[in-house]
This record gives C-alpha cells, sequence and structure tokens, in this order.
C-alpha cells in the first residue's frame, strides 16, 4: 500500500464532485444499457475519464475550485429535498406559508379550521388543519 500512498502523493484525490459524477455515470450506464445508443456510451466513458482525470490532478487549487462551484449549486438543492423528505415524513403537522412574509409555519393536523398567528410578522390568517 506504500506504492499507491507515494502514487497518490501531491494530487488532489476525491472528492462531492467525483462522487456526484461518479453516481451520474452509472445511471448513464444503466441508460446506456437500456436504449443501446452509442452516444450515451460515449458520454458515460468520458465522465469516467474526467473523474480519474480530476482524481489524479495535481493542480489542487483549481480541483478545490470546482468542488467549491459544485457545492454552492448542490447545497441549496440538498436543503430543499432534506426539507421535503421531513415535510413527507411528518405526518402529525401540516405546514403553511405565512400570506405575509411567507415564512413556513407547522400546525398539528387534525384541529379543523383554526386561526394561525405567525411569530414573525404577528399576521392572523384560518386555515383547515
Amino acid at each position: 500500500m506504500n506504492w499507491l500512498r507515494n502514487f497518490m502523493a501531491g494530487r488532489y484525490g476525491g472528492d462531492q464532485l467525483n462522487i456526484a459524477l461518479i453516481l451520474l455515470y452509472l445511471v448513464l450506464a444503466i441508460v446506456a444499457q437500456i436504449t443501446q445508443l452509442w452516444v450515451i456510451w460515449i458520454a458515460e466513458i468520458l465522465l469516467l475519464a474526467y473523474c480519474f482525470f480530476r482524481i489524479l490532478s495535481r493542480n489542487v487549487e483549481k480541483r478545490y475550485r470546482e468542488n467549491q462551484k459544485f457545492l454552492r449549486l448542490w447545497n441549496p438543492i440538498k436543503q430543499r429535498l432534506l426539507k421535503m423528505k421531513i415535510r413527507v415524513s411528518d405526518r402529525a403537522h401540516r405546514y403553511y406559508h405565512c400570506p405575509k412574509c411567507k415564512n413556513t409555519l407547522r400546525v398539528p393536523r387534525g384541529k379543523g379550521k383554526i386561526c394561525i398567528t405567525c411569530p414573525v410578522c404577528k399576521t392572523e390568517f384560518i386555515k383547515k388543519t
């Protein structure tokens, strides 16, 4: 294993963008198997080659900047997906948006029509839970 450690010394290695590229490669591989299109096969090979290029690159600063750009795009999407997951799994509450300040409010489910007061702007509105 020393030879691998010596080989990778000074190289960038893996990061979140590489993980995303590998997952995209796997999706393309499945699609290529189903559709039998050579264009997808070439795209998947190029994607895998770029992934290995990033892993073995010695230009660490540039790869780091690429990863930071990817994370700036990915993190808002990730946060939105996590919020959706929480909402779907939370069967005891309903979620509403305040009509004035657009703040998300969580109220208990099954209480009938209730008056909801926004804690931020103190706006009151009536909704059915």
